[in-house]
């Protein structure tokens, strides 16, 4: 008898141990779900990537996104604006950089405040060509309108900047950029010097195709005609040659 009650209360305190975890298993099931729904809820309030700024009419409402919760939309607002050059927005950008804490969107707003004039916000993004913001550093200034706001920088930049400075030159460089570049060609640093030979490489290329485009006939759609095409005039008081 006595052992049955031992067994009894042994089960039993199985049985509550088990129901206390398969309890806790399911909060925990229901956390997630609920931590899920308010995810997803809070995506759906987030405004479209696609739709954000289609449906903009003026570059106020692009400005606003700036204080967005996300800050892939504040990226996106502030190079839509950069794209605009949007300068009538300058002072609201400039007050939302000074407070940015993103990395990213600090860089996007220095590109956005260039594009509106200020000048000074081209050492910030050269100086992001060095770390893990490069290669958004590098698509803003491949967007400049010519390489010479760059050339500053040549000399002066560290090499691990001046690296990736050359790499954006071989994109916007021209004739100019040439005598610029080709001192870098015998640089101590064999990363600087290969480089600055593929820069050469590619704006030469780029050049002889503009210069072969600019002195090339143009054609008008019409063919000379071949000597079977020619029409055949017949002569004064000749007869009509006869058909077989």
């Amino acid at each position: 008898m006595n052992y049955l009650l031992r067994e009894c209360t042994s089960f039993t305190r199985y049985f509550k141990q088990a129901t206390r975890l398969a309890v806790t298993v399911v909060l925990f099931a229901l956390a997630g779900v609920a931590t899920n729904l308010a995810q997803t809820q809070s995506q759906k309030d987030l405004p479209s990537q696609e739709n954000l700024f289609t449906s903009a009419t003026n570059s106020s409402e692009v400005a606003r996104q700036l204080g967005n919760r996300d800050a892939q939309v504040r990226r996106s607002a502030a190079e839509e604006l950069a794209r605009r050059a949007a300068s009538d927005e300058g002072k609201m950008v400039a007050g939302y950089r000074a407070q940015e804490k993103d990395a990213r969107v600090r860089l996007a707003l220095d590109w956005a405040l260039y594009r509106m004039g200020k000048t000074e916000t081209l050492f910030a993004i050269v100086r992001n060509l060095e770390g893990s913001r490069r290669n958004q550093a590098t698509s803003y200034l491949k967007q400049l309108e010519g390489p010479e706001p760059l050339y500053l920088f040549l000399d002066r930049a560290q090499d691990e900047i001046k690296i990736y400075l050359i790499e954006v030159l071989a994109s916007l460089g021209n004739a100019t950029t040439l005598q610029r570049l080709e001192p870098y060609t015998s640089s101590y640093d064999p990363r600087i010097a290969n480089a600055a030979q593929f820069a050469l490489r590619e704006i030469t290329r780029r050049e002889t195709h503009l210069s072969d485009q600019a002195t090339r006939p143009r054609q008008t759609g019409k063919t000379a005609k071949t000597e079977d095409e020619a029409p055949t005039e017949q002569m004064e008081g000749e007869a009509p040659a006869e058909t077989p």
